[in-house]
């Protein structure tokens, strides 16, 4: 039977969450590309990010889990729904890897110099409506 593609990612942990909520909805998923990308994340381009695979039978349920898992708004500690400062959108990316700023300009500069994944990012918040970068 064909396995199908749901989702790919740069981030293993990301992929064993979502693994283990679908195994535990009695789906089947295989984890593709793993080792190379964890071992050598400039190679993640090449290679098209870490895989995780399902059985082509239960590829659309699996996308609908996913589908919902990413639509579900994200919260802080008290549980408050985390929405865009500037436009007020509750579609977030989490954990958007930025590199606005001057430090964010050294290491890209550094990183191309030197060939080597860059040394400086800050874990935020992307607003999916507006663009916008924020801190919890």
């Amino acid at each position: 039977m064909p396995l199908v593609t749901i989702m790919t990612s740069d981030n293993n942990i990301d992929i064993h969450m979502m693994k283990g909520k679908l195994e535990s909805e009695e789906i089947t998923c295989y984890v593709f590309d793993e080792n190379i990308v964890t071992l050598n994340p400039l190679f993640n381009i090449a290679v098209g990010g870490i895989k995780l695979r399902v059985h082509e039978l239960d590829a659309e349920k699996a996308r609908d889990i996913i589908k919902e898992i990413n639509s579900t708004p994200s919260r802080d500690e008290f549980q408050n729904v985390i929405k865009c400062p500037q436009c007020g959108s509750e579609s977030l990316y989490k954990n958007f890897r930025s590199m606005k700023g001057i430090f964010g300009l050294i290491s890209a500069i550094i990183s191309f110099i030197l060939s080597i994944f860059p040394i400086y990012f800050k874990s935020v918040y992307k607003c999916k409506a507006c663009d916008f970068e924020f801190k919890e």
